[in-house]
């Protein structure tokens, strides 16, 4: 079963904000004492929020009024139709408090599963480019491998063993899981991800066949960001701003809510500087994105950075606005930091794109890698998440990938070599 990640995007009823956002405050309090939300019961999704924007001016003093918005973004096992489907019928409780102050949501005369679903799917809205930090991981298969290992730490705590071989040990580990109901699942064979190298080789040939076009492409590129640089970059506005100057009350609100598990949640709004140029640029970052994401970085890092679960970049409005969503490890600090280490490049290419952001030259120099007008630019135009859910929130993208080579070896035949690696994992 792949992931899927979902946007919907609605329109509030004038005069209804605050009391959509007390609702929202009473269910994120809720999460925070331990009480998940209705959705959690279906066991497919990973992650949600929900987050109201355009509540006051925008970030960069937008002096067009708009009308606020309430967005949900879902992250999930399954197909969109049977997602929406499950949301309408079993968590309908919960659905009809939140968008009862939204508008066109069906009256309560008229609120069954198929106009909920009709509503909700005729306000989505489509992804840019979205990364999966484990891909093909189900919900459940994440919560029986937790399972497993931990048992398997458990039972290797609970007896001496002596001088056994590591082989020894993990057959011994195999026969105790094997005899045991719970973990019926590792019947089921899974695939650790790896780089799609039939997948790149093919494109590399086709390059070179094609190499004449290919120098051209090359070519034209290179005068596209000549052109950008000259005509564009030099003539931006760009963000100069440091964290001491930021509204230090906005700052505290968005701090408040961090750190309160080893994962954290992004909200990031902008706007697009105007013209199709940087229209096409952007989406061609995402296009490579999207490329690089389904052939290359399938095995839990992102341009190198290990701790991000689910990332995602949406377009709306006329393509006039773009919004960004992330779902990481650690903290919001050391999360952007591995980013500017890693992927300045990437994160320059796509936001040099957007209004006010720190200086770029070349579409990928600068930006990003200028740290501290960056972060100060990040934390800026980011958004407060009203509701914020993980359905594991005691584990990292690296606990996952690692249960999940635990549960491959342990179904294995190894060698005393293989065990001995195997028994370092758990």
């Amino acid at each position: 079963m792949g992931q899927n990640s979902t946007t919907i995007l609605v329109p509030i009823i004038k005069n209804k904000v605050d009391e959509l956002l007390d609702l929202l405050a009473g269910i994120n309090e809720g999460l925070a004492m331990g009480k998940p939300p209705l959705f959690e019961e279906l066991n497919i999704i990973h992650f949600a929020r929900w987050v109201v924007i355009d509540h006051g001016k925008s970030w960069i003093n937008d002096p067009v009024e708009r009308t606020p918005k309430l967005l949900f973004v879902v992250d999930y096992d399954g197909k969109e139709t049977d997602l929406l489907r499950k949301l309408c019928t079993d968590s309908a409780e919960l659905l009809d408090k939140v968008y009862a102050y939204c508008e066109n949501f069906p009256i309560l005369e008229k609120r069954t599963p198929d106009s909920r679903t009709a509503f909700l799917t005729n306000n989505v809205i489509k992804d840019a480019a979205v990364y999966i930090g484990a891909p093909g991981r189900t919900v459940r298969q994440i919560k029986d491998e937790s399972n497993l290992r931990d048992f398997i730490r458990k039972y290797l705590d609970s007896t001496t063993w002596g001088n056994l071989s590591a082989q020894a040990i993990h057959q011994t580990i195999k026969n105790e899981v094997s005899s045991n109901g719970n973990f019926a699942f590792l019947d089921q064979k899974v695939k650790i991800p790896s780089v799609n190298w039939l997948g790149l080789i093919f494109l590399g040939i086709v390059l070179l066949v094609l190499l004449p076009l290919t120098i051209v492409l090359l070519l034209l590129v290179i005068v596209w960001v000549l052109v950008l640089h000259i005509f564009y970059e030099r003539k931006d506005e760009n963000f100069i701003r440091k964290r001491s100057q930021l509204n230090d009350k906005f700052m505290t609100e968005l701090e408040k809510y961090e750190d309160f598990t080893s994962q954290n949640q992004f909200t990031q709004l902008v706007d697009m500087k105007e013209g199709k140029f940087r229209l096409f640029t952007i989406k061609a970052m995402f296009s490579l994105s999207k490329s690089l994401i389904k052939f290359v970085f399938v095995k839990g890092k992102l341009m190198g950075i290990p701790t991000i679960h689910f990332a995602k970049w949406v377009m709306f409005e006329e393509n006039s606005r773009v919004l960004f969503f992330s779902n990481f490890d650690g903290s919001w600090q050391q999360y952007l930091g591995d980013f500017i280490d890693n992927s300045g490049w990437g994160l320059t290419g796509i936001f040099s794109n957007t209004k006010v952001f720190p200086k770029t030259n070349f579409l990928l120099t600068g930006g990003a890698y200028d740290e501290e007008h960056f972060l100060a630019w990040s934390r800026n135009s980011e958004l407060v998440t009203n509701v914020w859910y993980s359905a594991y929130p005691h584990l990292s993208i690296k606990n996952i990938n690692n249960n999940t080579k635990i549960r491959v070896q342990l179904m294995k035949s190894l060698s005393e070599r293989q065990a001995a690696k195997f028994l370092k994992l758990i």
